[in-house]
């Protein structure tokens, strides 16, 4: 998929850099840009009424970010796309890009191919979520998040990105209060341990075993 993403480089567009915390777009904003990620983390979430947040992405270098609403322009966003760290991204009009996919078949399918593996990924997500209930949702984002960003360590595997329990919640599609209990039970059960806002992970095979998972490739089975 890296190959591909690469292509969109062809198509003309700008680089435009983030803050930390700074929006690239908010959902129910009018949708004029697709974007490639050049460097840095930006999560991608969406917000309800009553102030809870579910992250469902963190978007790094190679990540795609706005397609959704291609061949939709004048559509708006239906996500919040917000920097966690300092970013950098490569913007591309959609009409400039509709215009590129339109007549560029070879391009045009390696978008698709590219969109494929997104919504097999937010699949496989939104299965363990509904499925495995809310610590099942836990450990298939632990596991998620030790593809993307885990170190092997002799000890286990060290997520490199540090998440507040917060921002663990989000992703998990709980409160912070469940949160915190399920942590302590990973803990207990020597499953994780915490390295300040880090997270080793102690005994992969139990995330594992906790969401009955399937053995998807990385590929599929990550954060990103």
């Amino acid at each position: 998929m890296a190959s591909a993403v690469r292509k969109l480089y062809e198509v003309p567009g700008r680089i435009r850099k983030l803050g930390k915390g700074e929006v690239l777009y908010a959902e129910g904003d009018e949708a004029q840009f697709f974007y490639i990620v050049r460097s840095g983390h930006i999560c991608v979430s969406k917000s309800v009424c009553s102030g809870r947040t579910l992250s469902l992405r963190l978007a790094r270098c190679g990540s795609i970010l706005g397609e959704q609403v291609l061949c939709h322009v004048g559509e708006t966003y239906l996500f919040n796309a917000i920097a966690k760290t300092p970013a950098e991204v490569y913007e591309i009009s959609l009409t400039v890009l509709d215009d590129y996919l339109r007549r560029r078949p070879q391009l045009a399918y390696d978008m698709l191919t590219i969109i494929s593996q997104h919504m097999r990924k937010q699949h496989t997500k939104f299965r363990d979520m509904i499925l495995y209930g809310r610590k099942g949702a836990l450990c298939s984002t632990l596991l998620r998040m030790a593809n993307s960003y885990g170190q092997e360590t002799p000890e286990g595997i060290y997520i490199t990105v540090p998440f507040t329990n917060q921002e663990l919640a989000n992703y998990s599609a709980t409160t912070r209060e469940s949160l915190n209990r399920m942590l302590s039970e990973l803990k207990h059960e020597v499953v994780i341990e915490s390295r300040g806002k880090n997270i080793l992970i102690l005994d992969r095979d139990a995330l594992s075993a906790a969401i009955e998972c399937e053995g998807c490739s990385a590929a599929c089975c990550n954060i990103e």
